[in-house]
């Protein structure tokens, strides 16, 4: 019973009741049971869990074990001794285990289970990749730590990212965000936080993405350094920035020690696999380009910070924006000739800085980036006798994939593209993934600390194959015969996916009694749908249940998928408010290639992507 204030004098008092097993669950109750009777016998369940997940039948052992974990979820908690037992589960025991996230789980491998080959090159797989991963906030004024890196690292995130810069007195390294008002954390720092945090959460590489912003005017007098420079000063400075480049090197090398994969040749043919790099850490960076400060000599100001944030907070600050379809993303970035300053340099650029680098830091480079002198389409000229890394920002890619989306796919074949965020993503927000998933990007970079629905997708993404932080690209986008892929050809649908939302539990237990509303019990409704290819995204949503915390939706959703393997499943649940914007009730997304079939339990999350402790849906998975 629930007691809510109504005009400051009234109470309203609500009954709080269990909802009952929805008809679909008594139905299969009824089939499994034994002579349709009360109780469902041991081989009736082993029966269930064979047609239900069209897998091999449990053992006994297992199976024994699973109906001791069902008879817990009743609170009697301990081990029924076998002459005590009841003759098989109730209905209400089957129904628990049903609505349990950890005996029912709505994914395959859904405890760590890598089940894709790992055996192929790096270039075959989409890789969990960070953006500016060590910032805590906004791109401008937020504090640079190695928490946020750890954080991604526990997550399974792949690939981190970090900027050096000389710090002030030029004669360290530091860890930050270049020209803004974003606060330093020194790279040794952070390198001992990735040694201790990489392998945490996944068994394969971590690859560091070094932005190197060390002054190449300063490298090219370092390098050059001679007798003649007789002047003390001058000669100070020369030293000072040969005693950064060591620091470097020396740095990553006493920090990693075996752990740092790195080739025997200065250019690899072909990438290595996760699997023979499981433990490893690899390099991938591209020869300096930038001075420490702007042309004019100084840095960010705070005005022009303030400034900054306040002309885009307003773009993608709120976390109920919706992620943009993939096709708006190309139209637009085609209506504007502003591009984001490239982050590669050009072959012939790369070529004078390196033979100015320290030769032992240029060995350690395992993933080699660049980007060949001429257009975008040019850059994306494979070359058979090495391979590389090339850096898009979003609207380059949505530029370039407008007329050349073939071209892209075929590059990532061999080689690496990591996609990152345009410049004036201030706030951190994100942009849709499947820009570059769809173009078989494997880096497709994210601010890990900017919640709201792209980074959900995200999250969903990188809960295949084990949560491994690495996902084998379908066959579709690496195959040469008899064409390319295409992502702008239409495709007739491939399956269906249909969806039953029975009902939802848990709010009461993980919120508090007005967390909602003040006078009443929440009115929730559910949001169901797919991310993916254009033909793929939608989203529909159930009628709102008035006042009640276990709301009983039984509504049928039905996604015909073109491109099913690498599509997401979308739910969230809101609660409907007239007269404000509607609230939050959690969300998930899930990849459909290893959604199980059958009646399943869907643990939801919160904004961020923890997992909430009690709320989840029970849902239903068929393919067609």
């Amino acid at each position: 019973m629930g007691t809510y204030k109504c005009c400051l004098v009234f109470k309203r008092r609500f009954r709080w009741n269990d909802a009952p097993p929805p008809e679909d669950v008594r139905a299969i109750f009824a089939t499994h049971a034994a002579g349709g009777g009360p109780h469902m016998p041991a081989d009736g369940l082993r029966a269930y869990l064979q047609s239900a997940a069209d897998s091999e039948a449990p053992d006994d052992a297992d199976l024994e074990r699973l109906l001791d974990q069902i008879r817990q979820l009743q609170g009697r908690g301990g081990r029924i001794p076998r002459v005590g037992r009841p003759l098989g589960l109730t209905l209400d025991d089957f129904h628990r285990f049903l609505f349990s996230q950890e005996l029912n789980p709505p994914l395959r491998h859904a405890h760590g289970q890598v089940h894709h080959d790992m055996g192929a090159p790096l270039s075959h797989y989409f890789i969990y990749t960070g953006h500016n991963s060590y910032l805590t906030g906004n791109q401008l004024s937020s504090d640079c730590s190695d928490v946020p890196i750890i954080k991604a690292l526990q997550r399974g995130v792949r690939v981190i990212e970090l900027d050096m810069w000389p710090n002030s007195a030029k004669d360290d390294v530091s860890i930050l965000h270049g020209r803004t008002l974003t606060t330093p954390v020194s790279l040794l720092k952070c390198l001992v936080s990735i040694k201790q945090y990489a392998f945490v959460a996944s068994p394969y590489p971590v690859i560091i993405t070094l932005e190197d912003h060390l002054p190449p005017d300063l490298q090219d007098k370092a390098a050059k350094v001679q007798l003649s420079t007789n002047t003390p000063s001058v000669l100070n400075y020369h030293l000072v920035c040969l005693k950064i480049f060591s620091s470097c090197h020396q740095m990553v090398l006493e920090v990693f020690g075996d752990m740092l994969y790195y080739p025997d040749t200065d250019h690899l043919k072909e990438f290595p696999s996760p699997d023979e790099l499981k433990g490893r850490v690899l390099l991938s960076t591209k020869p300096p380009k930038e001075y420490l400060e702007a042309k004019d000599g100084g840095t960010m100001k705070d005005g022009d910070a303030e400034l900054h944030l306040s002309k885009s907070a307003g773009d993608d600050v709120a976390w109920g924006k919706e992620v943009p379809d993939i096709q708006s993303e190309i139209q637009s970035a085609t209506k504007h000739d502003d591009d984001d300053t490239d982050e590669d340099d050009d072959e012939e650029e790369e070529q004078k800085m390196q033979q100015h680098l320290a030769p032992q830091y240029k060995h350690l480079i395992t993933i080699k980036a660049g980007k060949p002198k001429g257009t975008l389409v040019d850059a994306l000229q494979s070359d058979p006798e090495k391979v590389r890394r090339l850096s898009l920002s979003e609207q380059q890619l949505a530029k370039v994939a407008d007329h050349h989306g073939t071209e892209i796919v075929r590059f990532t074949q061999r080689n690496l593209l990591r996609i990152y965020p345009k410049g004036t993503r201030v706030t951190s927000s994100n942009y849709n993934p499947f820009l570059g998933w769809v173009h078989g990007a494997q880096m497709v970079a994210f601010n890990m600390q900017g919640y709201g629905r792209a980074l959900w997708l995200m999250h969903g993404f990188y809960k295949a194959n084990g949560g491994c932080g690495y996902v084998k690209k379908p066959d579709f986008l690496m195959q040469t015969e008899p064409e390319i892929f295409d992502p702008k050809k239409p495709l007739p649908p491939k399956k269906t996916l249909k969806v039953k939302v029975y009902m939802g539990d848990g709010w009461r237990m993980d919120f508090k009694q007005t967390h909602f509303d003040q006078y009443s019990p929440p009115d929730f409704y559910a949001r169901v749908g797919i991310a993916g290819v254009p033909a793929d995204s939608v989203m529909k949503k159930t009628k709102a249940i008035e006042d009640n915390w276990t709301p009983v939706w039984e509504e049928d959703f039905t996604f015909p998928l073109t491109v099913p393997e690498i599509a997401l499943l979308r739910v969230e649940v809101h609660e409907y408010d007239m007269s404000e914007k509607d609230d939050f009730g959690g969300q998930t997304v899930l990849p459909v290639s290893e959604l199980l079939p059958g009646i399943r339990a869907v643990a939801l999350f919160d904004r961020k992507g923890n997992r909430f402790n009690s709320v989840k849906l029970l849902m239903r998975f068929e393919f067609e």
